[in-house]
């Protein structure tokens, strides 16, 4: 697991959607972050499928990069928001519309 950046991953049954549950860990300044970000995505080997949902803090730089791996993997992708208690789509290849909003 990442020094710097940790994520790990759970399965939302109901839906059928992968969950990613991200966090920091060691302090550090954003370009080991976002390298240990992307080194923790890909030690998940996840297969893609329909929808992965994103909880959890992230830098820009980590935003944008484990938006661009999730992005080929999966066909929507979903980011908490606080404000609203729900996932916001933010990536969406033909599924649900850019902004929909999914059930925390």
């Amino acid at each position: 697991m990442g020094e710097y950046y940790k994520i790990t991953v759970e399965k939302r049954d109901a839906d059928d959607a992968v969950l990613l549950r991200l966090s920091f860990g060691a302090p550090a300044q954003n370009d080991k972050i976002v390298k240990d970000a992307v080194d923790a995505l890909q030690d998940l080997k996840l297969e893609g499928g329909k929808t992965v949902l994103l909880n959890g803090p992230a830098s820009l730089p980590v935003a944008c990069a484990l938006a661009h791996g999730l992005g080929h993997l999966f066909e929507t992708v979903g980011v908490f928001d606080p404000k609203v208690s729900q996932y916001v789509v933010a990536i969406s290849h033909g599924g649900l519309p850019v902004g929909a909003l999914l059930p925390a």
